[in-house]
């Protein structure tokens, strides 16, 4: 599946699309940000047998961060096996590229693996920056995406359509939705 090298320029309707996504985005992180709060420290993960049943909490400069970079990264072309915006991304290699930029952690693996060296979390405790599993070909996390709030998500989709935001209550991947992990806290 070969991308040309410039992406088409955005149509108005792409622009009004991404700045309607800021602009939620920027309105709930300010909301956020009023907050007091302790940042939290980065801890090792090791996944649990039962889901964690964290509160969300306030705000939290590196999970803000990661959101913040997945979001800057939307219209990205798709390329499968894709690991940076000069070639594309697949939806492991954005969600490995957002850590390694956008919070300073090294991870890698395809979209299983991360699904193995993340911890569940429940769907009611997502936090920007918490992963988003899929079974969108036949097989458990085939699909991961970045949490970055509001229901919302960012994820390297497909070569049409590259990189975009969802929401979780999308049909498409409502009926497809596996679970929420984390690799942060």
């Amino acid at each position: 599946m070969g991308h040309a090298a410039n992406p088409a320029p955005a149509t108005p309707v792409k622009l009004a699309q991404r700045r309607e996504v800021l602009t939620g985005f920027v309105v709930g992180l300010a909301s956020l940000v009023t907050a007091c709060s302790t940042p939290r420290v980065l801890q090792p993960v090791t996944p649990p047998v039962q889901p964690s049943r964290r509160v969300p909490g306030a705000y939290n400069s590196v999970r803000n961060d990661l959101a913040v970079f997945a979001l800057s990264l939307l219209d990205t072309p798709y390329r499968h096996g894709g690991r940076g915006p000069a070639t594309g991304f697949d939806c492991s290699g954005l969600v490995a590229h957002v850590y390694r930029e956008g919070g300073g952690m090294a991870i890698k693996g395809t979209s299983a693996e991360l699904g193995r060296q993340s911890r569940p979390i429940e769907r009611s405790a997502l936090l920007p920056g918490d992963l988003v599993f899929f079974n969108t070909l036949g097989a458990r996390h085939s699909h991961v995406g970045v949490y970055v709030g509001d229901g919302r998500f960012v994820h390297a989709s497909n070569p049409r359509t590259g990189v975009r935001v969802d929401h979780l209550s999308n049909r498409y991947y409502a009926q497809r939705f596996e679970g929420a992990h984390s690799l942060l806290d």
